[in-house]
């Protein structure tokens, strides 16, 4: 029986169920650090000067080259007994993932890192959504502090959004990429509810690194010969975002609700909007202030509607 199954005392097949309540105070501060982690993505992804499509491949091949030797030595049976099932669900979330990396990097080179993420981290909707298609309830409670979240999301970049045709371009593929998030949360799930985050995150990031290596290859991308200062920003990239906010997110679902999860993940819109201001000159909007609390508030009223299940999963950033 897999590691997480034994510790929860869930048996294989179910899903780990965690109430959407206040997280334990652990989890806060990891989520902390998580956020810390994932909001260097988009101002580093933006600032990199690397094809955006060889930017997603290089923080996914790098990241299994620093999970597999982990993986080979502790989870080299569960990997060897890993059924079909565990198998699909574990690369058509690497599918989906790559498909969120696919989308969402080039956005940033099409508009603001402000919108780019504001509008990707629309994930948090899209998982709800899908829940709900899925037969899950979701509470009237929970969907009024995403909208309220998702307002101060709005507010925080919206005199960012442009009817210029390139930053609409931007704005769409963004959007896409939150979707491709969603389907990667949701996929995710399935495949850790008897998989541990070692042996899912490696085949996961693995399936999606193979992909945007084909799409890079197929597409004329160029893949090396970059500057010592790009290949810092792409191990950066890789340590930070990729390993150090995925590792922290992944570890946190065993005892916070994923739908908390993705959407304190909202909070990386600020924390992204600093750091780009700070390093790339992109000044947030004068309605940053009212609309972070509008954000807090939307991720307070989710947390302090406990008393419904909502499954395990695993968030993209």
């Amino acid at each position: 029986m897999r590691e997480e199954v034994r510790r929860s005392g869930t048996p294989a097949g179910r899903a780990l169920p965690a109430t959407v309540g206040r997280p334990p105070r652990t989890d806060l501060l990891l989520m902390t650090l998580g956020i810390a982690a994932v909001s260097t993505s988009g101002p580093l992804m933006a600032a990199v000067a690397v094809p955006a499509l060889a930017v997603a491949m290089w923080r996914n091949l790098l990241a299994v080259v620093a999970i597999w030797p982990v993986a080979a030595v502790t989870r080299r049976r569960e990997l060897a007994a890993m059924s079909r099932h565990e198998w699909s669900w574990a690369l058509v979330a690497g599918v989906f993932l790559a498909g969120h990396f696919a989308t969402w990097v080039p956005s940033l080179r099409y508009t603001s890192v402000a919108s780019a993420t504001a509008i990707v981290c629309t994930q948090p909707v899209w998982v709800a959504l899908l829940a709900r298609a899925r037969g899950h309830h979701v509470p009237s409670r929970t969907w009024a502090g995403i909208a309220v979240a998702l307002v101060g999301a709005v507010l925080l970049s919206g005199v960012d959004f442009s009817l210029d045709t390139r930053a609409l371009v931007g704005d769409l593929l963004a959007l896409l990429g939150g979707i491709f998030a969603a389907l990667y949360t949701v996929a995710g799930a399935e495949a850790r509810r008897t998989v541990s985050t070692t042996a899912y995150t490696a085949v996961c990031y693995s399936t999606a690194a193979g992909l945007l290596l084909v799409a890079c290859l197929v597409g004329g991308v160029r893949l090396w010969g970059f500057g010592g200062v790009s290949w810092l920003q792409l191990l950066a990239l890789t340590v930070g975002a990729q390993l150090l906010g995925h590792s922290v997110f992944n570890a946190v679902l065993r005892t916070t609700s994923a739908t908390v999860v993705s959407l304190f993940l909202l909070l990386e819109i600020p924390g992204a909007g600093l750091i780009a201001a700070a390093t790339l000159g992109q000044v947030p909007p004068l309605a940053a202030l009212p609309a972070g609390l509008l954000l807090l508030l939307g991720l307070g009223i989710v947390i302090s509607s406990g008393g419904d299940e909502v499954e395990a999963s695993v968030p993209a950033e």
